[in-house]
């Protein structure tokens, strides 16, 4: 197996500034975003030491493929993906906030719920709910989207009379969420999936709002195996998921949650392989086609000629 791609580091001559975000490196141009997908790996805000192989193509083509499928029903950023691993899009004036959207009570929901809180972001949560339960009506509990650190839940009556979206803007962000998650709902159970929980991002370009950044990947959603579903939930059993959640648990386990003073656990070979592997599980199984590793030969020249020759 190779290694991963950790980073990119190109100078276009009409390149007019860079971004490395968690996973992902940007380079800005006038109206245009080429996005790299690395093969880092991120989970409770921190950047993991070692990448993951074809993680990084994983989430570009996965979503490409969910941009692609949603865009008559959500206007996106997305122009073309010349390569595995990149992403030609609008350069969009980003909203600072992410829409998470939570079918299920789970992952970061659930740990709240288990502390004794009943108002997430402003939803009130009724009582009696187990992990991993169906909520009666899907939830929308939105964050701060942070330059660094970590993102901060916030509700929407925050978001509104702190300026950071205006009502009428919320409202419509809102609804693209709702529709998308509902679309990304179904495509998933097609496969045999349940979509538990997501986020989206949105941006401006112009005066249009456009969907932009990546959805219903591993990195930015949660999904269960519907054939099962009931029974374990009916039995007190943990769900079998296929996510990016078993790597924050493996964190958990090994007493990493990113808070200060804590150390990151060893990425063993079987670790990291296991880890490739679930992602690539998750392409075959949402896409219904087999997962065609890049080569991996010269990769940085190749991505670097699919910007220059789409930029």
């Amino acid at each position: 197996m190779n290694s991963g791609i950790s980073e990119t580091n190109f100078t276009f001559p009409d390149q007019i500034g860079f971004y490395k975000g968690k996973v992902r490196d940007v380079y800005i141009f006038d109206k245009k975003l080429a996005v790299v997908a690395s093969d880092r790996i991120s989970a409770f805000d921190v950047v993991l030491p070692h990448p993951i192989p074809y993680k990084g193509q994983v989430l570009n083509q996965l979503a490409f493929h969910f941009l692609t499928a949603t865009k008559e029903v959500v206007p996106n950023w997305v122009i073309d993906s010349p390569d595995p691993n990149v992403t030609i899009g609008w350069k969009c004036n980003p909203y600072k906030v992410e829409m998470v959207i939570r079918g299920y009570l789970a992952g970061h929901a659930w740990r709240t719920y288990r502390e004794g809180i009943r108002v997430l972001c402003g939803v009130t949560l009724p009582e009696g709910l187990k992990e991993n339960d169906k909520l009666p009506t899907p939830i929308i509990t939105p964050t701060t989207k942070a330059a660094e650190g970590h993102d901060e839940d916030i509700s929407r009556e925050e978001i509104i009379a702190q300026g950071i979206v205006s009502e009428q803007e919320y409202t419509q962000l809102e609804s693209y969420t709702r529709k998308l998650f509902d679309v990304g709902s179904k495509m998933a159970l097609e496969k045999g999936l349940l979509l538990v929980d997501t986020k989206y991002e949105f941006g401006k370009f112009g005066d249009k709002i456009l969907l932009i950044d990546e959805i219903h990947t591993p990195d930015s959603s949660r999904y269960f195996y519907a054939e099962g579903y009931e029974g374990r939930q009916q039995k007190g059993e943990p769900q079998k998921q296929l996510s990016k959640e078993f790597v924050r648990q493996w964190l958990i386990e090994n007493g990493f949650q990113g808070k200060e003073g804590q150390t990151i656990p060893e990425m063993t070979p079987d670790i990291i392989h296991s880890i490739s592997e679930r992602y690539i599980e998750l392409f075959e199984r949402i896409t219904g086609k087999p997962f065609e590793k890049r080569s991996t030969e010269s990769m940085e020249e190749r991505i670097k000629h699919s910007i220059e020759a789409n930029r």
